[in-house]
């Protein structure tokens, strides 16, 4: 019975730990591609009507401040740390769930 609990407290364990990783586990793309797959977001919301030009010119904004931050983060060494690396991912998919708010919004506006 000690056993049997011993090994399903440890399949659990396994379980719990990787059911997070495999459900946030969305293909890893690189910088270029995250940027290129947002300025279609944004240019097919202005092309729907979905983002109206003051919406897209805030996330523009924000677009180009990534860029910038990128571009810093590369002249301090070339590369990206881990650290760099976390933080841009957080940034674009901060960005990018905006864009999603910002083109899915239009019915509670007033």
């Amino acid at each position: 019975m000690k056993r049997q609990s011993i090994i399903l407290a440890g399949l659990a364990a396994a379980v719990a730990f990787s059911t997070p990783m495999a459900a946030s586990a969305a293909p890893w793309q690189n910088i270029n591609q995250r940027q290129a797959q947002l300025d279609r977001r944004i240019d097919q919301g202005i092309r729907s009507g979905a983002l109206n030009r003051a919406e897209a010119g805030r996330l523009r904004t924000q677009f180009r401040e990534l860029g910038r931050l990128e571009a810093s983060y590369r002249r301090s060494g070339g590369s990206f740390t881990q650290r760099e690396r976390l933080d841009l991912d957080r940034r674009y998919d901060a960005l990018s769930a905006r864009i999603k708010v910002q083109k899915h919004d239009r019915p509670h506006r007033r």
